[in-house]
């Protein structure tokens, strides 16, 4: 008698994940695992804490996709940003969403071999300048100019009773390029139609120590915001963003001023509404902010970087504009949504 041994049975779940994982290691894109790396001006900001949020919110749909986060760790430092940058890209990343603190030194020092690499880049929040597009393919976020103009706006409802009307601006890094462009909104907003002689309407004259730049030092920030509180007569203070109310230190160190911020004697308008902004809008330690939305630029960011890496399809479109809000004392709790 010949014995016969029964070769196992494979079943079909068995041979399917068995496919599976052969197609993984055979380095398909389909399986292997994508890494996109959101890259704030600065690590410790909620609001690029938000955007990075948005990836992982997009992510949630698609199981190969990681998002990982990074950033200088306490300032708007362009040499840290570029050094991230450039280590991501000699690690493999396969795509970069990034706030640009400066256009320049970015493209020179990482975008120039990120592009090499084939890693496709967007930018959000703030974009590169002009002459540096062809290294990203599309921006997502605000119209700084527009942000600007807006900021603006809101300055001259508590200006308008005033001929002739000192304000101060307060920005970041001298050479980031949103912040540059909403600066350029205040005051083209601030400035235009400028009464003739004779006329009674508000002049607007900038203070004569602003712009005020911080380079996102949060104490320097406050120092700043404090030391025009106690002019004899502030100028209207405008942040083109959260600067000296992201300092942990802003209620306890403005609650002297309540005062004069709730019968406009003194007047706080800031970009942003993060959630420790707003509580310093709901305690009546500043006058109003205008917010933008950092957790759908991760999302669209993330959904734009995603089509190109695995489906090869570009962006439609050069940049992709999102909505501002705005926040007062008495809708503090209800304007916005942070995540």
């Amino acid at each position: 008698m010949i014995l016969q041994v029964r070769k196992p049975v494979v079943g079909f779940v068995e041979i399917f994940w068995m496919l599976i994982a052969l197609i993984a290691m055979s380095g398909n894109p389909c399986f292997a695992s994508i890494k996109i790396a959101v890259i704030g001006k600065t690590k410790n900001d909620s609001f690029y804490e938000q955007s990075f949020r948005g990836c992982e919110h997009f992510a949630k749909e698609y199981p190969t996709l990681e998002c990982i986060y990074d950033g200088a760790d306490d300032y708007q430092d362009v040499r840290t940003q570029v050094l991230i940058v450039e280590e991501l890209v000699n690690k493999g990343v396969d795509g970069l969403l990034i706030s640009t603190t400066d256009s320049a030194y970015l493209v020179n020092g990482a975008l120039k071999q990120a592009k090499q690499a084939g890693i496709p880049v967007i930018t959000f929040d703030s974009d590169l300048l002009p002459e540096h597009h062809a290294y990203r393919l599309a921006y997502v976020g605000t119209n700084n100019y527009d942000f600007g103009k807006a900021l603006g706006r809101v300055a001259k409802t508590y200006g308008k009773n005033k001929e002739i009307q000192k304000y101060c601006i307060q920005s970041g890094h001298q050479s980031t390029p949103n912040l540059s462009a909403r600066i350029r909104g205040v005051k083209a907003e601030l400035h235009l139609d400028e009464p003739r002689e004779g006329e009674k309407r508000t002049q607007w004259v900038e203070h004569e120590r602003c712009p005020l730049y911080t380079m996102g030092r949060r104490e320097d920030a406050l120092n700043q915001l404090l030391v025009m509180l106690k002019s004899s007569s502030p100028p209207i203070f405008i942040a083109v963003a959260g600067f000296a109310q992201f300092n942990p230190d802003y209620i306890a160190r403005l609650t002297p001023y309540k005062a004069q911020i709730q019968n406009h004697q003194a007047v706080i308008i800031s970009a942003d509404t993060e959630q420790i902004q707003l509580s310093a809008l709901q305690a009546g330690l500043a006058t109003e902010n205008v917010g933008q939305n950092p957790f759908q630029m991760g999302i669209t960011g993330a959904q734009l970087l995603y089509d190109v890496i695995m489906n090869k399809k570009p962006p439609n479109q050069p940049r992709y504009f999102l909505d501002f809000h705005y926040c007062q004392s008495d809708n503090a709790g209800t304007c916005t949504i942070n995540h």
